[in-house]
């Protein structure tokens, strides 16, 4: 059976349907040929009037007939919306699918469920190189393998956008790792670097009583302030090199007390702005240049965040086969050490292959790097 199932070009392309409002009707009925799974309740697709998007609280769907979406009474929206609900004349209605499983390109990926059974299939069993496993133990390892090759072998990405509040302050995302870059957006749309900054923190702050000696609270913990003077002091405006050498009046050899202007910490000589992570706190802390500016954060998960996240690329389909095989060769008792270091030996090189593929390098990318490196080589 092909692996595209049931899925047609057109639910492919399209994953949503369109209506045109006219003023009056407030129930409209969604058609299987639009969407590669009809939606089976609200959650699962987004309602847009006029490229508007409509609360859940001001539509039903499934309630007046099976598939149809009903528009009720809101006093919001009244730009694009009757008081009866009813999309005004004219105005596009659209019905945008949301769920992760259907997004474009999906193709590319493996669920997890799907490598656990094919697993099972092809390495467990009388005669195979597994006898028996726990499909809970095939799990585990699955999930393990995910959260390794997530950190760099698949290269998944994942990024926030945010306008940077007068606190200064980004909370970390929830499902965060560690970050790969911080950058802003100028007005042309470019993402500029934000370099990290060493010679500031935000240190866990003691209250102390006008004798210098530690507050202590009822339970006789230490009091502690949630700022410290530190990042206090350094978040105030004007604290970046530039204004900083002007406020100062600080003479081109000294800049700030450290170093000079031959010598230079590169990350003193920019002007895109700095930022330092407190992965204590959970967030992360930049200069006062940055107010007002969208700032761009990448970072790394582990793959394990949600459901939809547990999915793996097919170049590295193999790779994790492998992985679980050694996996559970190594915990298992009795299995001589010959296979196991087999299997070793196999999961390296698969693992080695899917960096390789995911890599993506094109030959052409290449020759233009080269072709700016020497002008020699230029054609």
């Amino acid at each position: 059976m092909g692996l595209l199932g049931t899925t047609t070009a057109e639910s492919y392309y399209s994953q949503s349907q369109s209506f045109t409002g006219d003023g009056s009707a407030k129930i409209f009925t969604l058609t299987q040929s639009s969407f590669p799974t009809l939606p089976s309740a609200e959650t699962s697709f987004e309602v847009f009037i006029n490229e508007i998007l409509i609360n859940p609280n001001n539509y039903d769907y499934g309630v007046s007939g099976s598939n149809q979406l009903r528009f009720t009474s809101t006093s919001v929206n009244t730009d694009v919306q009757a008081a009866d609900g009813a999309p005004k004349t004219g105005l596009i209605v659209l019905v945008r699918e949301i769920a992760e499983t259907e997004q474009y390109g999906n193709y590319q990926y493996v669920d997890i469920e799907d490598i656990i059974n094919n697993f099972i299939v092809s390495y467990v069993g009388e005669g195979k190189i597994i006898n028996k496993v726990r499909k809970a133990d095939v799990a585990f390892h699955a999930q393990r393998a995910i959260q390794e090759f997530s950190y760099d072998t698949f290269k998944s990405n994942k990024s926030q956008e945010i306008e940077v509040p007068p606190s200064l302050t980004m909370i970390l995302p929830q499902d965060f790792v560690n970050h790969v870059k911080l950058s802003y957006k100028d007005d042309s749309g470019t993402e500029r670097v934000i370099y990290p900054i060493r010679y500031t923190s935000n240190p866990t702050a003691l209250l102390q009583d006008s004798n210098y000696k530690y507050l202590f609270d009822s339970s006789g913990n230490l009091q502690t302030s949630f700022n410290s003077n530190t990042w206090n002091d350094f978040k105030r405006p004007n604290q970046d090199l530039a204004e900083y050498q002007q406020q100062e009046k600080l003479s081109e050899v000294d800049i700030n007390g450290m170093g000079g202007r031959y010598g230079l910490e590169p990350e003193r000589g920019q002007s895109n702005g700095s930022y330092f992570i407190d992965y204590k706190r959970g967030n992360i802390y930049f200069s006062s240049n940055m107010f007002g500016k969208i700032i761009t954060l990448k970072y790394i998960s582990d793959g394990l965040g949600t459901d939809d996240e547990m999915v793996v690329h097919k170049f590295a389909e193999e790779a994790m086969y492998k992985y679980l095989a050694h996996a559970v060769l190594a915990t298992k008792i009795n299995v001589p050490e010959y296979i196991v270091n087999r299997f070793k030996k196999e999961r390296f090189a698969a693992t080695r292959n899917a960096k390789i593929r995911l890599s993506n390098l094109k030959s052409e990318e290449l020759a233009q790097v080269m072709r700016g490196k020497s002008k020699q080589i230029k054609h």
